[in-house]
């Protein structure tokens, strides 16, 4: 732990010394960067050329003679094969892949590339010769998906044996591809990630990205020899050219564990993020050794950044700087002292007006969040010592997070929300309200005062009343953005304030249709952050919790903190229920808890309808159900207002995520709602918050430390609250339209929709399910508005401009 310390102190020491030396000068204009904010508050600034790739690219390798980069695309969209030729700096070809996740292995002679076929549950075989791939073969280790459930992850190959494992079975396969037959199959403790073959040992390391462990499989004895305590969500690896030692990523806890080969057991534990002891939020998830040893390069994909050690002496790794690269870094590699970074996201956020609400046409111009953020591949030259302390000033510039921020808040004196944790509050009871999936110009684009655009309205003032008068009354937020880009990841940053690599990596097949099962929302383990969700914070600090509907299947929760306090006869998401009894159930619970003093402090809540069913024959319309979800947050909020605790309370309400609708400043872009006697009136507030901002604010209100350096950075919602109480309660407002007016769409709209499940989120198709949505609504032939190209994006001096 000594070593950790003084890894934490020199880099600490060198990113305020290196700021201070700038005494104000640009740092970016200094080393030719330029600054892009994303939407939830951080800044890119990634070093050196800038290649497109494709739909999130997870995993790149070199070839064996170091001439080509091997990269494969694991998104939404299409998934695929690439190779980036390093001399020409160039994508020579590019491949389509049906199904494919984040194996990739060269034939020891490169002449072949071998690909992890994913829920194809095979290995797709390439040769690859001139820059060119021509597929050759595929070696089958079940049937596709649903049928098998295997999940091929990381591939390598010695001689004629390819070794390969799995997420979802959990196996080690060992087959012979002279003979063409599996040879063996060995269950392992628990998913599975990557698999390295050591460079001068028999043995076969793997990490176990669900069990805190590096298996090592000894390939003469066949059989599991080790199992080394590492950190959690162990995932990239990389030998270190002496044979000696083994890197090893582990995303949720920051960190860097290095093996010692010989001796089988942990020599150093590398601290990666930016500063000492800090939460949840660097995600390290790959790393890279220089050929000549002297340099390890590891890649935090949240904080959007390299670390950089030097690590030529065993034992004796020291920290040297940082470096900025794209959004959400997935892998590295380095030929010589140039370095290449895989950004899974690209280099920035955008809106989207053309889409995906539904209802249009179904095309390639379709702006859906979920595929709208292409990847990228940075390439650069390493930098010298001297000039890496001003790289490593530009990264803490670009990360709004810091020590100082996780402590204190730094909010005015006589605000209702501390600045600092366990300071008093007035407010004592937390409604928390979680809705599904709307933006800002999709419910309040019809608001004047509001930057709106009314032309992507779809839900206004006479559809959600209640929402308006929210707004109207109180704040009018319309620079508010979520956290997420669909629900799988959603309800984890509406509850945790991050979604760890699992999460994050593992989405976009289930929501590409390319098989998987909804892993979230707490019902697999893996998909955890290591610390868990807002929830067992408030078990740990002693304060009383309850859940209505989140985290809750069925009658049944999985996640053992919410499966102790949650209201049993609440119902989850189920569209043929209303939101309006949901309400009435809560009420019940709620006056029953009001009568003896037992309101808990906080109260998790989740009204969904807003999700709507699309056209689905026997279900409301979609602005039916809109309108039942208003009136169910109105009456709530109403109820609440007219209580005894409505001076010490306060309800915070808005969306997981903002994928099923446009907006024309950003896809991420979202509607939210705060009442409190304490809340300002009648306002708008034009500040930037996110889904950490909420989070953020109740967990000072409540005395909880921040869960995760995202809630940490975000700014509170200081801005909207008022030292002066105001009692006045809330009036809910009746429903403008019949919440049972049932959908009689054209047959064409209607028929698209029988195949799709309702029965869960997001399980329906999201462009088709939009499209559906926006036609129910305006009509089999209305058209999107023509696009404004208002893309969330601009350089950091700009915005100090405007304010």
């Amino acid at each position: 732990m000594k070593r950790t310390a003084l890894i934490f102190i020199c880099v600490s020491f060198l990113l305020v010394a290196c700021k201070e030396e700038k005494n104000g000068k640009d740092l970016y204009q200094e080393v030719g960067l330029t600054p892009v904010k994303l939407s939830n508050g951080w800044t890119l600034s990634p070093m050196g050329a800038q290649q497109p790739l494709g739909d999130l690219p997870l995993n790149m390798i070199l070839s064996p003679d170091s001439s080509l980069l091997a990269i494969v695309n694991n998104g939404v969209s299409e998934q695929s094969v690439q190779l980036y030729d390093v001399r020409t700096g160039k994508v020579t070809d590019t491949k389509r892949l049906n199904r494919s996740w984040v194996g990739l292995c060269f034939s020891e002679n490169g002449k072949s590339l071998m690909v992890s076929g994913g829920n194809d549950n095979c290995v797709w075989m390439y040769g690859c010769e001139g820059g060119t791939l021509t597929l050759e073969d595929s070696v089958k280790f079940g049937k596709p998906w649903p049928e098998d459930t295997l999940s091929i992850t990381g591939i390598a190959v010695r001689g004629m044996n390819l070794y390969a494992v799995t997420k979802d079975s959990k196996d080690l396969w060992v087959y012979d591809l002279i003979e063409k037959r599996v040879q063996k199959r060995l269950s392992l403790p628990a998913e599975a990630y990557d698999c390295k073959l050591s460079p001068e040992r028999n043995e076969l390391y793997i990490s176990l990205w669900g069990a805190k462990e590096i298996a090592v499989y000894n390939l003469d004895d066949e059989k599991i020899t080790h199992r080394i305590a590492v950190g959690s969500h162990p995932n990239d690896m990389a030998f270190h050219p002496d044979g000696e030692r083994l890197f090893v990523a582990n995303a949720n806890d920051n960190s860097v564990s290095v093996i010692d080969i010989k001796e089988k057991k942990v020599i150093e534990n590398l601290s990666c993020s930016l500063y000492p002891d800090a939460p949840a939020g660097s995600t390290t998830n790959a790393v890279c050794v220089s050929e000549d040893g002297e340099f390890l390069l590891v890649a935090n994909a949240d904080n959007n950044c390299l670390l950089v050690f030097e690590v030529e002496e065993k034992g004796e790794s020291r920290a040297i700087g940082y470096l900025p690269t794209g959004w959400y870094p997935t892998a590295v590699e380095m030929v010589g002292h140039q370095i290449f970074v895989t950004n899974g996201k690209g280099d920035h956020s955008q809106a989207n007006p053309k889409g995906p609400n539904p209802g249009q046409r179904r095309g390639p111009e379709t702006e859906y969040i979920g595929s709208l953020f292409k990847g990228s591949l940075s390439s650069f030259e390493m930098p010298s010592e001297e000039r890496l302390k001003d790289y490593a000033a530009i990264v803490l510039e670009n990360t709004p997070y810091s020590k100082e921020k996780e402590i204190d808040a730094n909010g005015p004196e006589d605000n209702p929300i501390p600045s600092k944790v366990g300071d008093s509050s007035p407010i004592k009871y937390v409604f928390y309200v979680i809705k599904e999936n709307r933006t800002y110009d999709q419910v309040l684009g019809d608001c004047e005062l509001g930057n709106g655009d009314p032309a992507l309205c779809l839900f206004p003032d006479s559809v959600s009343p209640n929402q308006h008068k929210l707004a109207n009354e109180f704040v009018l937020f319309d620079n508010f953005y979520v956290d997420a880009e669909v629900s799988a990841d959603g309800h984890n940053w509406s509850t945790a304030s991050y979604a760890n690599d699992y999460t994050e990596k593992t989405w976009p097949t289930l929501y590409g249709r390319r098989g998987g099962q909804y892993d979230y929302e707490g019902t697999r383990e893996i998909a955890w952050p290591d610390q868990g969700f807002i929830w067992d914070y408030c078990e740990r600090a002693g304060i009383p919790f309850r859940s209505y509907g989140e985290f809750v299947w069925g009658d049944t929760s999985y996640y053992e903190s919410v499966s102790k306090n949650y209201d049993t006869r609440f119902p989850s998401y189920n569209l043929g229920i209303l939101d309006t009894v949901r309400f009435k159930r809560w009420k019940q619970d709620f006056d029953s808890l009001l009568a003896i003093n037992k309101v808990p402090r906080f109260n998790s809540i989740r009204f969904g309808n807003d999700h709507t069913a699309g056209a689905r024959d026997g279900y409301p319309t979609p602005a039916a159900m809109v309108a039942d979800n208003d009136l169910a947050v109105g009456m709530l909020v109403d109820h609440i207002s007219h209580s005894p605790i409505w001076k010490e309370s306060a309800i915070f309400i808005l969306e997981d995520d903002a994928q099923n609708g446009p907006d024309h400043v950003d896809a991420h872009r979202s509607i939210l709602f705060v009442a409190s006697p304490y809340t300002k009136r009648k306002t708008v507030d034009h500040t930037m918050y996110s889904t950490s901002s909420v989070l953020r604010s109740m967990e000072l209100i409540l005395g909880l430390p921040p869960m995760s350096q995202y809630d940490a950075a975000a700014t509170p919602l200081y801005a909207a609250f008022d030292p002066e109480i105001n009692l006045d309660p809330f009036d809910h407002v009746a429903n403008r339209i019949p919440l049972d007016q049932m959908n009689a769409a054209p047959q064409a709209l209607v028929k698209e929709t029988l195949e799709w499940r309702m029965d869960k989120e997001d399980a329906a198709p999201d462009i088709p399910f939009n499209r559906n949505i926006w036609r129910t609504v305006r009509g089999m032939d209305a058209e999107m508005p023509a696009p404004k190209r208002a893309a969330f994006i601009f350089a950091a001096e700009e915005e100090e401009e405007d304010d």
